[in-house]
């Protein structure tokens, strides 16, 4: 078993009162929500040490979490985009996701990075979730690798052949750091 393995990850989204609710619990108020035919975009500030603002689109359809962190001055990370493989849920007002462990990373032009499947493995193991879980988990990452390879390793240009136009903010403020 990794030295990582954790329950289910669950998070949620409340688009009337403007607030995501995050695995630990924390209430996040969010600057912007926006509801499209295809998912669910997100942006609020974000006081971690590394990152000061966070990006996101849900996207059901997929089972994927897009985001771009914006990282604090001074973080080396390669990344334009951080997927995580998740079951999203939408009911009324309230999105929610459940992340099935296995994160991939995207640097367009290079070969997407697929991260945590032996997290995915210890946590199907250990009865954490149940094997069909696993499963989907692993068509929706190999789903996600094909289609973003096939498209010269860029996911964005991968979904909007999907027509899934994903738009990001131009300029963000980061939060200072707690």
């Amino acid at each position: 078993m990794t030295a990582d393995l954790h329950p289910v990850k669950e998070e949620t989204f409340n688009t009337s009162d403007r607030i995501n609710i995050d695995p630990k619990g924390h209430l996040r108020a969010v600057d912007t929500y926006r509801v499209t035919d295809f998912g669910l975009y997100m942006a609020r500030g974000a006081n971690h040490p590394r990152f000061g603002y966070l990006e996101s689109w849900l996207l059901p359809k997929l089972g994927l979490r897009a985001n771009i962190f914006h990282f604090r001055e001074g973080v080396d990370e390669r990344q334009d985009f951080y997927f995580d493989v998740a079951d999203i849920h939408v009911r009324d007002d309230v999105w929610s996701t459940r992340d099935l462990y296995v994160d991939l990373v995207s640097v367009t032009g290079e070969p997407i990075d697929v991260q945590d499947i032996d997290e995915l493995a210890a946590a199907t193991s250990a009865g954490l979730i149940t094997a069909e879980d696993a499963e989907r988990a692993i068509d929706t990452t190999l789903t996600a690798v094909e289609g973003i390879t096939r498209h010269q390793d860029d996911a964005m240009e991968w979904l909007r052949t999907l027509g899934i136009e994903l738009t990001w903010a131009e300029n963000v403020t980061l939060v200072p750091a707690e």
